[in-house]
């Protein structure tokens, strides 16, 4: 047979299945033995641009994950995915995104009309005559798959039937997100939640959740969706540098995009994010406040004289390659093993390292000039930087290996994840490409691993959906590439 060869040593539980499935078909005109079609999935959605003096791990698609949703359920665009320490992946979606035939089975809302006085279902599409169609609903916000995508439980948001004023109660300080963003699983299985919207939902939708500001807030519920903590509040605008304006004195944070909590310390550090421009560090028990910083550890940051200093595409012009603040949004923020903290600056299209053990970070320290070495700061790397859409680095995480070797960083706007070499911070190649076939992407927005070195993904506007990549071969990165990440590839 015919089939690649990296398939018959190395590959994991889906690829042998495949090749199981050739075999069969030996006395049925041998379809996938004749037909090249596994050998185009590798090629199509394996790493490509690859380093000529570098290794990776090698990926390909499973096209059959995750299994099909109960309950005609379908996701809207997937604000976080991320896969916890039982290799459960977590996926927390916006239902409110789903389009008018993408809900088509959701049906009016009992006494929910319109202004011109016509039913409307809970997204506020027009249900004069019922349902619309044979499919579909839209599934709870949060969902939890097992590693083969069967879902494991799913709760949470407008489209879970009573968990708004019941699990979420409001006089306990629960509110739910008007757009759901981030979300991070810590080493005591809690669940973290945040959200992006800059006001509060739109008049008029029965799915109305946070009706009083901005999503300025971070949620802690623990894994069957019993809330447990808020931190922030509902602001109408950015304070980089609020310490106290929240609920029981914690820090109001402002359209915040990702976080995680460093197990050594419990401290929470949070991508505060669309609105702001810091990372936020808390107490990953009571919220309180313990430090804040901006690009190159400076702190404070200021606000006014960031949004002053216009979009980066200015800087670039003028020939500024190290930008003094970060710009929205500041889209992730991960740890490494090694404690260097990575935070992804997507709107100056870049990504910065701190070091979490150095005593000067989030305290008040003055970095203008980005030196290496100073108010905890490490290093810097654009990621395409001549991309003049929305940002490029999304999100980013690391490979399994003890080193954690490789650093894989989404890019959204040019619809691809580079894989780096954690060690010089140089492209060693690519995943994904722009597209809608398996393996492809339209607005990737989250990257994270299991422990195999397994890939999921998630995407925004109108991708809406989660893939897996399986990883083969070598389990970490090694070697150099190219000093500059992104950019138009050489001719194939």
């Amino acid at each position: 047979m015919m089939i690649h060869s990296k398939v018959t040593a190395i590959l994991p539980i889906m690829v042998l299945t495949l090749v199981s499935l050739a075999m069969a078909a030996d006395s049925d005109n041998d379809v996938l033995k004749n037909n090249g079609s596994l050998d185009r999935l590798f090629k199509q959605t394996g790493v490509y641009n690859a380093s000529s003096t570098g290794k990776t791990p090698g990926f390909v698609v499973d096209p059959a994950w995750p299994q099909p949703l109960p309950n005609n359920w379908r996701l809207g665009q997937i604000g976080g995915l991320y896969v916890d320490q039982h290799d459960h992946i977590w996926v927390y979606n916006r239902p409110r995104t789903m389009t008018n035939e993408e809900a088509g089975l959701e049906g009016p809302v009992p006494g929910a009309v319109n202004q011109q006085g016509r039913p409307v279902n809970g997204l506020g599409q027009v249900r004069a005559y019922g349902t619309i169609a044979d499919c579909c609903k839209a599934a709870p916000s949060v969902l939890e798959f097992d590693s083969d995508g069967k879902l494991l439980r799913s709760w949470g948001g407008p489209a879970d039937p009573g968990f708004i004023g019941g699990k979420c109660k409001a006089e306990a300080g629960c509110i739910w997100p008007s757009s759901e963003h981030g979300i991070y699983i810590d080493q005591n299985d809690n669940v973290w939640l945040s959200g992006n919207s800059a006001a509060a939902d739109r008049e008029g939708s029965p799915w109305a959740t946070n009706k009083q500001g901005g999503d300025g807030f971070v949620l802690k519920f623990d894994m069957n969706g019993n809330f447990k903590m808020r931190i922030g509040g509902t602001p109408t605008g950015p304070d980089s540098n609020d310490t106290h304006g929240g609920i029981n004195g914690t820090p109001l944070l402002y359209q915040a995009a990702d976080m995680v909590v460093d197990p050594a310390t419990n401290r929470l550090y949070i991508a505060d994010g669309y609105g702001n421009r810091r990372v936020l560090i808390v107490d990953a028990d009571t919220g309180k406040y313990i430090g804040h910083f901006g690009a190159y550890g400076n702190n404070p940051v200021d606000d006014a004289a960031a949004k002053a200093a216009g979009p980066w595409i200015e800087d670039f012009i003028k020939g500024n390659k190290k930008p003094a603040f970060f710009r929205n949004p500041v889209h992730c923020v991960k740890i490494a093993n090694d404690g260097k903290i990575y935070v992804c600056d997507r709107g100056n299209d870049r990504i910065q390292v701190f070091d979490k053990n150095d005593p000067t970070l989030g305290k008040p320290c003055s970095n203008p000039a980005g030196e290496a070495g100073k108010c905890g700061f490490v290093a810097e790397q654009f990621v395409s930087q001549h991309t003049n859409i929305i940002g490029t680095a999304v999100s980013m995480n690391f490979s399994k290996d003890k080193e954690q070797s490789c650093l894989y960083v989404g890019d959204n706007a040019n619809m691809t994840i580079y894989v780096l070499n954690r060690s010089n911070l140089q492209e060693l190649g690519r995943l994904g490409r722009s597209g809608r076939m398996a393996g492809d992407f339209h607005w990737i927005h989250q990257v994270s691993l299991d422990s195999k070195g397994n890939i999921y993904t998630g995407e925004v506007d109108t991708g809406k959906r989660i893939q897996k990549f399986l990883r083969y071969g070598a389990t970490g990165c090694s070697g150099t590439g190219s000093s500059i990440v992104g950019g138009p590839m050489a001719a194939q």
